[in-house]
């Protein structure tokens, strides 16, 4: 997969998760403008090959924001990366307003939550900016019965209207969407199968870091975290998206040794 300057394959690469919002679930994840080219130079000292900013809390029962919100929380920001940081940048957003205003400051790909659904505009957005996309799946109401097929069937309806939007193919990934729409068991269910979204023909990216499949605080989901991330690099899953970028980094280091 190629975002920005940058091209990615055979491994597991560590996206950093650099949350610009009040109201992140993972407290220590929340930055500002002041402290944000502090976290990018650690997360790219400890093996973070993409950063990830988000401006919109997606945390349970979030408040949504407005794209005029979004974009005055990242662009100062996403400016002084570019400007001081040789790494692509992601921008998590669904809307096109926000994802266009990205991508004009030099943003390289657009992570979209609701997998270019939410806003029509957004594909041609992405395009027209010659960037890349994470469509993850989303959908209003939790899935029932078995997930694999609205999963994929969502996921490649959206990678379909990426490419006849004019995103580059090989500028596509795929995020099976754990915790969102899904219960504890779908999303464990998910988790273990993941390499099962593989089988759509685009590389796949894991957003597990710290969420509640694991079960008990927020603080204390670290360990499983890193175990699942062990299990993406055991399936060559292209990228995992997380909070804990040295630990996880390690993780993936240690089984391609091993491997």
């Amino acid at each position: 997969m190629i975002i920005g300057k940058s091209k990615f394959e055979n491994y597991t690469y560590v996206m950093a998760i650099i949350n610009l919002t009040p109201d992140s679930f993972f407290a220590d994840s929340r930055k500002d403008e002041y402290t944000v080219l502090k976290a990018v130079e650690r997360a790219v000292k400890e093996g973070a090959a993409v950063i990830d900013i988000g401006a919109q809390s997606t945390r349970p029962n979030y408040i949504e924001v407005s794209a005029d919100e979004e974009i005055s929380r990242f662009e100062k920001s996403l400016v002084s990366i570019k400007r001081n940081f040789d790494i692509p940048v992601s921008v998590d957003t669904y809307f096109s307003k926000s994802a266009a205003a990205a991508l004009e400051l030099g943003a390289d790909m657009i992570n979209d939550i609701w997998g270019l659904s939410r806003d029509s505009k957004m594909a041609e957005t992405i395009a027209k900016h010659n960037a890349s996309v994470c469509i993850m799946h989303n959908a209003k109401n939790t899935l029932s019965g078995d997930i694999w097929q609205p999963v994929n069937f969502f996921l490649k309806a959206q990678a379909d209207l990426a490419v006849s939007s004019g995103i580059s193919k090989d500028k596509i990934c795929l995020d099976g969407g754990i915790g969102f729409a899904k219960t504890k068991e779908q999303n464990l269910e998910l988790l273990n199968g993941y390499p099962r979204l593989a089988e759509l023909g685009y590389p796949l990216l894991l957003g597990a870091s710290r969420k509640s499949l694991f079960g008990g605080e927020v603080k204390d989901r670290l360990a499983p975290t890193v175990e699942s991330t062990r299990l993406a690099a055991r399936n060559k899953i292209l990228f995992v998206r997380v909070h804990d970028i040295k630990e996880n980094a390690q993780a993936i280091k240690e089984i391609y040794e091993h491997y």
